[in-house]
């Protein structure tokens, strides 16, 4: 990574962190009540996914109608198209554990970074799953 790219990853993380405390997505609270439709729901954050869904559908086919991007050699584009079981179920856990803990992976480590002990509690609890998630991938794939 070239110093270009160093500088352009440093300033777009810090306003994705900044928007993720602006936006309340720090708070797991209100993430907590975005999540409980049957006790005290916000649907604050709902603006906020909107909001990011409406830049996401409007600047994604502009974006990729480049040739190459204007930061970088390529493209990174998933390929898969296909539901399996390890999709369903990491969404599945994804899910849980942002319920449960009220963060997920940006704002854990937005949290992290700010101080947040719950955060870091957080963090720790998810490279702890990375881990196991890696060891029990690398004792079951068969080497080629």
């Amino acid at each position: 990574m070239n110093a270009k790219q160093s500088l352009a990853s440093l300033l777009l993380g810090a306003l994705f962190g900044v928007g993720l405390m602006v936006s309340g997505m720090m708070q797991p609270q209100k993430v907590q009540d975005f999540l409980d439709f049957t006790g005290s729901w916000d649907p604050s954050l709902a603006l906020v996914m909107g909001g990011a869904f409406l830049v996401s559908a409007l600047a994604f086919p502009l974006i990729v109608r480049r040739k190459v991007p204007l930061i970088g050699h390529k493209f990174h584009l998933p390929t898969a198209r296909d539901l399996d079981a390890k999709l369903i179920i990491g969404s599945a856990l994804f899910g849980i554990g942002w319920g449960l803990g009220g963060f997920c992976p940006g704002p854990a480590i937005v949290g992290v970074a700010t101080g947040s002990t719950s955060a870091l509690l957080f963090a720790l609890a998810m490279l702890v799953g990375m881990a196991l998630h890696r060891t029990y991938h690398d004792l079951t794939t068969p080497s080629q």
